[in-house]
C-alpha cells in the first residue's frame, strides 16, 4: 500500500491467511477508513488530486465488503457496501480529471456486487457510459488506468479471481481494458463491462468455498526454505507481515 493505513491492510491479511475471515473485513475497515480521512501527508481527500489516492481506501472497504461475505456476516458486507457507495458518490465533488467520476461509478458497481445489493448491472452500465462520455477529454487512457485510483478499483476482482486460480494471475490488463487505447472511451469502459460479466459470479464462488485468497504481493517458486503445511507447496507469496502460500494463501512454515 502507498497510503497511510496504520497497518490495518497488512493486518487483514493476515486475517485472511488464518481463515478468520470477520477479523480481516473489520481490519479493511478500521483501514479503509483510515486512508479515506487522510490518505497521504500531502492529500486532502476534498481537493483534487489526479492520481486519486482516496482510491485505496475504497478498495479496503470493498474488500471488507467481500470478506464479510465469505465469513457468512451479510449484514456487515451490505453495511460496508452502502459505506462505500456513499463514499464514492461523495467524491466525484473532488476528484476532477476527465475519467476519474466513472472510475468512481465503477466502484459504485463493485460495492454493489460486494454487498450483495440490487442494480449492480445498470451501475455498471452507468460507469460504461460515463467513460464513454468522458472520452474525448482523456488523452492517454494507459496512463490514466495505472493511477492508484484505476489501480485500486482494479484490484479486488483480480484477487478473489486468483484464489479460484491456483493463486496464479487470473485477470490481465488485457483482460479489463479495451483492445484499442486510441479510442479511450471504449477502452476504459471495458472495464465496466467486463465486471458486470464476471464479479458477481467471482464473489459467489469465493462465498460458496468459503475462501478469499491474500494479495498478490511479491512471490518465489520452488523456495527451498519454506513449505505450505495446508498443501505442501514450496510456491510462496510475501503478504501482509509473513510468507504466505502462493497457492491457498495459508501462512507458511520453515523447513
Amino acid at each position: 500500500m502507498n497510503t497511510n493505513d496504520g497497518g490495518h491492510h497488512d493486518a487483514a491479511v493476515d486475517a485472511l491467511a488464518v481463515r478468520e475471515y470477520e477479523r480481516a473485513g473489520n481490519r479493511y475497515t478500521r483501514g479503509g477508513r483510515r486512508v479515506l480521512a487522510d490518505p497521504r501527508p500531502e492529500i486532502d481527500p476534498f481537493e483534487p488530486d489526479e492520481k486519486g489516492w482516496v482510491g485505496q481506501g475504497l478498495q479496503q472497504l470493498l474488500a471488507a465488503a467481500v470478506a464479510y461475505r465469505v465469513a457468512g456476516v451479510d449484514g456487515r458486507a451490505t453495511q460496508r457496501a452502502v459505506e462505500g457507495i456513499a463514499a464514492a458518490r461523495d467524491f466525484e465533488t473532488a476528484l476532477e480529471r476527465p475519467g476519474q467520476a466513472a472510475c468512481l461509478a465503477e466502484f459504485v458497481a463493485d460495492f454493489r456486487v460486494a454487498g450483495g445489493l440490487d442494480g449492480a448491472e445498470a451501475a455498471y452500465d452507468a460507469a460504461a457510459e460515463r467513460y464513454d462520455t468522458a472520452g474525448e477529454k482523456i488523452e492517454s487512457p494507459q496512463a490514466l488506468a495505472t493511477t492508484p485510483l484505476f489501480g485500486a478499483a482494479a484490484a479486488t476482482i483480480k484477487r478473489v479471481a486468483r484464489g479460484q486460480a491456483d493463486g496464479e494471475i487470473a485477470i490481465k490488463w488485457e483482460d479489463l481494458h479495451g483492445a484499442d487505447p486510441s479510442r479511450p472511451g471504449a477502452f476504459l469502459a471495458h472495464r465496466a463491462q467486463f465486471k458486470r460479466q464476471r464479479f458477481a459470479g467471482l464473489v459467489e464462488r469465493a462465498v460458496d468455498d468459503g475462501h478469499l485468497a491474500a494479495p498478490r504481493g511479491t512471490t518465489e517458486y520452488n523456495n527451498e526454505t519454506r513449505e505450505c503445511p495446508n498443501c505442501g507447496s514450496n510456491h510462496v507469496n510475501w503478504a501482509g507481515t509473513g510468507i504466505v502460500c502462493l497457492r491457498c494463501s495459508t501462512p507458511t512454515e520453515e523447513v
